[in-house]
């Protein structure tokens, strides 16, 4: 349990003692992320720029990890970090203040951490990242990591992927023989195939959550609804999300589809804002909620995280949920249809203990205690 949401378990009368420890288990390339905001445009050649604000946390997958954990999900992260100070700063933050099980992660000696620089401005941001690929485990690692890493993920309710093109993970297809939901995320399509069959790992996915672009580029469709239903002819349960539209999803298995509009807020930065939004679907999802509660939860979740800088730094808890809708229900004005949309989260939140807006971020790499 996330150490943001003591007690706050979504799952809560659903596990049974044969269940997996896990509910969701991921992997990929932590990085250290350093934020600065508050930049009136973008830096100028040849000129130095202040920011108003800044933020450092862990990010890459530690996003997605995070995002899970904040809401409750007991997350397994297999992960390379760095035994430089931010990997060691890194792991801190992620297995002692979010509670993430990093059992099946190593520290590689002589590796430095991969860091992306991030600076947002005019609604959109610009990044610089540097790193070199960690090398695989040996067997002499094997005290500190699986030697299967991470071919054998342990057993969880659901593992999250990123597909890409032309390349198999091995631990997907395990993952799903183990009876783990897998939920396939993907990026831009640098080859410009934009080919499904060239996604092997799309076969062994319970649900598939690519953006409009990237549905309407792999479907060959003109509308993203089309593109939706194309996509459900090849896996379960297809979601595409909109952008400032919000998301609309297909079920293949009931023939249902939902769709679900975004809310409107200013955003500050849309670091792993898509993180957010798949964490904020797994969750609802895990726990049987009807398909336009789970968009509408995720798109939510997205919703609140672009309102702070940073990736991890922005992912919303249960608490932050909680204090959005208790501030909502007071405002005069609002649509009642759009109210009735989130009357779902009542039974569902913790009295909101701090009052709007919430502020999480740490402008430095770590305060000494």
């Amino acid at each position: 349990m996330s150490a943001e949401n003591p007690g706050i378990d979504p799952l809560d009368g659903l596990r049974a003692p044969q269940d997996p420890q896990c509910d969701v288990f991921l992997t990929g390339t932590v990085f250290l992320d350093i934020i600065f905001t508050g930049l009136d445009s973008a830096p100028v050649r040849g000129t130095e720029s202040w920011a108003r604000g800044m933020g450092s946390s862990p990010g890459g997958v530690a996003n997605m990890a995070t995002a899970l954990a904040r809401l409750g999900l007991r997350t397994s992260l297999a992960a390379a970090f760095g035994d430089d100070h931010y990997g060691e700063y890194c792991w801190d933050a992620l297995e002692q203040g979010e509670g993430i099980d990093l059992s099946m992660s190593r520290t590689v000696r002589g590796w430095h951490s991969p860091v992306t620089v991030s600076m947002a401005y005019e609604g959109e941001r610009t990044m610089v990242s540097h790193g070199h690929e960690a090398p695989p485990p040996s067997p002499p690692a094997a005290a500190s990591a699986p030697a299967s890493f991470p071919r054998c993920p342990p057993r969880a309710r659901a593992a999250i992927a990123s597909l890409t093109p032309g390349r198999s993970e091995p631990w997907v297809a395990a993952a799903a023989r183990h009876g783990a939901a897998v939920f396939g995320d993907v990026g831009w399509d640098d080859t410009g195939r934009w080919d499904l069959d060239a996604l092997p790992d799309l076969e062994h996915c319970q649900a598939f959550l690519p953006n409009a672009e990237e549905a309407m580029r792999y479907t060959r469709t003109a509308c993203p609804r089309a593109a939706a239903h194309a996509l459900a002819e090849r896996v379960p349960l297809a979601v595409v999300t909109l952008g400032a539209e919000g998301a609309y999803a297909v079920d293949a298995s009931t023939g249902t589809s939902a769709e679900v509009p975004a809310i409107a807020v200013e955003a500050l930065d849309p670091t792993g804002a898509g993180d957010v939004f798949v964490a904020g679907f797994v969750t609802g999802t895990l726990a049987n909620w009807p398909l336009a509660d789970r968009l509408a939860f995720a798109g939510l979740t997205a919703a609140l995280s672009v309102q702070e800088f940073g990736g991890s730094l922005s992912a919303p808890g249960w608490q932050e949920v909680a204090a959005w809708w208790e501030r909502i229900r007071t405002l005069s004005g609002q649509d009642p249809a759009a109210l009735h949309r989130y009357a779902f989260l009542q039974d569902l939140l913790p009295a909101a203990a701090r009052p709007w807006p919430l502020r999480r971020a740490v402008p430095t790499i770590g305060f000494r205690p």
